[in-house]
């Protein structure tokens, strides 16, 4: 209980410190620039929140002094993840490194905790493919692309104050009940305390927006909730593959559907921004952007938004905790997911949104 504390204390410490000192460092790590298809903010804002939830993860993991065989794979878990928060942070501060740059180095990640961690997805319960999932290769590829893409995803839906952070909360919460259902301690731990940690950035993110999660925070809780969500499946037998899929359900709903956007409908690269996201036609066609007549209403058509895509995040998490051990409820209910995300895009981009998702 003592590591949830830590890292709350030392991510919420730290990151009020980067706020409170920003003027001297906000020519490297201040996003300045206001006018792109996915900003939504009005002044420069610190874009490194990430290194207090790292600070947080790291020490809470230090200062567990009993001796044990959990603490190298903690450790070993803090290692895999360390290329994957570096590019990340680089990116926020030098604002150069490509996208392809930083799935590189975010796969680095995945191929270390494939190999170090034993986080290897064992099966899909499909047949012919899990047969081929028996070739060692072709299951690290798997994992390697899966948690490479989650990571990214996490990146992707960073658009609003709190939206990826908290989602990444809800999912991290949802993940350590069913580790404790499960009796692993260990991975119950890493979730709760990685979720403590990202909450010390929160309250200072949400709802103004006094920091930013940056590209560093986006890729390193993205790569933890991926990386656990495998470990799940793949450290108890009686996890449903699907599971994993399922409770990441909107993030990788939405990567899919970005590239599908952008390559298919708009033909251009997919590392491409738009600002057609889901979050971005929520705070467009929903909040109503083009009435908001001064800064304070500005923050709260932002605040608003998140809030709609924590309940989608819900409606995915809430089937995989129950269900997680039955693959075709699993399934059943990700195409219900889908569907539903589907029709809810096409309702608001196409100016027909439910009357039910307006709010005064």
């Amino acid at each position: 209980m003592s590591n949830l504390f830590i890292a709350f204390f030392i991510s919420c410490f730290t990151t009020i410190l980067i706020i409170r000192t920003q003027k001297l460092h906000q020519r490297f790590s201040g996003d300045c620039l206001l006018d792109g298809p996915q900003k939504f903010h009005t002044t420069t804002v610190p874009r490194v929140g990430g290194i207090g939830i790292a600070l947080g993860i790291c020490i809470a993991i230090a200062s567990n002094l009993r001796s044990s065989p959990d603490q190298g794979f903690e450790y070993t878990l803090l290692l895999c993840a360390a290329p994957v928060f570096a590019i990340g942070l680089v990116e926020d501060l030098c604002k150069r490194v490509s996208v392809k740059t930083r799935l590189l180095f975010t796969a680095i990640g995945a191929l270390l905790a494939t190999i170090l961690l034993g986080a290897q997805i064992p099966s899909l319960d499909i047949p012919g493919i899990d047969y081929l999932l028996t070739l060692p290769a072709l299951s690290i590829l798997l994992t390697i692309f899966a948690i490479t893409g989650v990571s990214n995803a996490y990146n992707i839906i960073d658009g609003f104050n709190g939206l990826s952070s908290m989602v990444a909360i809800i999912t991290l919460l949802a993940l350590g009940y069913v580790s404790m259902v499960l009796g692993d301690p260990l991975l119950a731990r890493l979730n709760f305390t990685m979720a403590s940690a990202i909450l010390g950035f929160f309250i200072w993110n949400y709802p103004r927006g006094l920091i930013f999660l940056g590209d560093g925070g986006a890729y390193l809780i993205g790569f933890w909730v991926a990386t656990l969500s495998v470990l799940v499946v793949a450290r108890h037998s009686e996890v449903s593959p699907w599971f994993a899929l399922m409770i990441n359900g909107y993030p990788i709903l939405e990567t899919l559907f970005t590239i599908y956007r952008r390559k298919i409908h708009q033909g251009k690269s997919p590392g491409q921004p738009d600002g057609i996201h889901f979050h971005s036609l929520i705070f467009r066609r929903i909040l109503n952007s083009k009435v908001i007549k001064n800064e304070n209403e500005w923050f709260s058509a932002n605040a608003k938004t998140s809030p709609y895509l924590w309940i989608l995040t819900t409606l995915s998490i809430v089937p995989a905790m129950i269900f997680w051990h039955d693959t075709a409820i699993l399934i059943a209910f990700l195409v219900l997911f889908t569907l539903s995300y589907v029709w809810l895009y096409g309702r608001i981009v196409s100016f027909r949104t439910p009357r039910w998702m307006h709010v005064d």
